[in-house]
C-alpha cells in the first residue's frame, strides 16, 4: 500500500516537469485597463477577463491564452450619460461590435526571455481578425504584468481612423491602444 501512495505524487511530479505547469488566472484577479488616444484628448476604462491561464516550465513562461468579456467594456474616465453613450458606442459595430463578437481572445505563440523580463508574441483575434502582437512582460512571484499596443485598424474597428477615412481634422482617433494587464495566480 506504501508503494501506491507514493506513487501517485511522483507520477505527479514527473507529469508536471515533463510538460510544464498550467496556472489559470482567476477573473477576479486579473485587471485590464485600456486607454485610448485622440488629438485632443485620452479616454479610459477596463475590461473583464472571462478566462486565461499562463504556461510555466518550472518558474519560466512558455505559454498561455486568454479570453476577454468584450461586452463588459467600461470608461471610467466619464460619468454619466457621456460615460453611458460612449460604453454603448463601444459596444457597436463602429467598434467592437460586441453583439456578433462577445469575445477577443489572446495566444502566446513564442516567449523569449529579455533582460527586463519576457519579450511575448501573441496573436490576439478581435472581431474575428487575428493578428500577432509583441508586448514585454514580467513576472514577479505570482503577478504577470503586460502593457500591449494594438493597433486597432488591424482589427477593422475603423471607426475615427484616418487609416480609412479623410478630412477628420480633431476627430481622429488614433489606430494604436494601450492595454495595461496585471494577472494574478
Amino acid at each position: 500500500m506504501k508503494i501506491k501512495s507514493y506513487f501517485l505524487p511522483t507520477l505527479l511530479l514527473m507529469t508536471t516537469v515533463a510538460f510544464g505547469t498550467v496556472k489559470p488566472i482567476p477573473v477576479t484577479a486579473a485587471t485590464i485597463e485600456w486607454k485610448a488616444y485622440k488629438i485632443a484628448y485620452e479616454r479610459w476604462g477596463t475590461i473583464e477577463l472571462e478566462s486565461g491561464e499562463l504556461d510555466f516550465e518550472e518558474s519560466t513562461l512558455t505559454g498561455g491564452n486568454f479570453v476577454v468579456d468584450m461586452t463588459s467594456i467600461q470608461v471610467t474616465s466619464l460619468e454619466g450619460k457621456k460615460k453611458a453613450n460612449l460604453e454603448k458606442h463601444l459596444r457597436s459595430d463602429d467598434f467592437f461590435g460586441v453583439e456578433q463578437f462577445p469575445g477577443a481572445t489572446m495566444v502566446i505563440t513564442a516567449v523569449e526571455q529579455s533582460a527586463d523580463g519576457y519579450t511575448v508574441t501573441g496573436d490576439f483575434t478581435i472581431k474575428g481578425q487575428t493578428h500577432p502582437v509583441i508586448f514585454p512582460m514580467t513576472v514577479d512571484g505570482n503577478t504577470a504584468i503586460a502593457k500591449v499596443k494594438i493597433d486597432r485598424s488591424k482589427y477593422n474597428v475603423r471607426y475615427g481612423s484616418d487609416s480609412f477615412f479623410d478630412n477628420l481634422g480633431d476627430r481622429v482617433i488614433y489606430n494604436e491602444f494601450d492595454l495595461n494587464v496585471t494577472l494574478t495566480f
